[in-house]
């Protein structure tokens, strides 16, 4: 059973800095990619970072590119996303999401499990 539990969302101005966190409770997490997602009211659920089973590789959306960070810690069953000079389009629920397999995943669609998602808002 994999369960993906979201933290670190909140209020923050332009310009400033959060770092979410997602904590797997399942025993495959190692095996696993994982990404970060992020749904803004009235759009679709878009890609926005995603990391290899090992770390080994990363890719990220072209809109976050260089300003956002993905990493994990596969003895800690946790996957970070260090977000910094946000702007107000960055706006959003983000989400959690795994994969069964090791490769990266860059559509929702790939992804089979989630979490349930934290709030940020970045303020002009």
């Amino acid at each position: 059973q994999v369960q993906l539990v979201e933290s670190g969302g909140g209020l923050v101005q332009a310009g400033g800095s959060l770092t979410l966190t997602c904590v797997d409770s399942g025993r495959a997490f190692s095996r696993r990619a994982m990404g970060w997602l992020r749904q803004a009211p009235g759009k679709e659920r878009e890609f926005v970072a995603a990391i290899a089973w090992n770390g080994g590789r990363t890719t990220y959306a072209d809109s976050v590119k260089g300003r956002f960070t993905i990493s994990r810690d596969n003895a800690k069953n946790t996957v970070y996303l260090q977000m910094s000079s946000l702007k107000p389009e960055d706006t959003a629920v983000y989400y959690c999401a795994a994969r069964k397999t090791p490769a990266v995943g860059v559509r929702a669609a790939e992804y089979d499990y989630w979490g349930q998602g934290t709030q940020v808002t970045v303020s002009s």
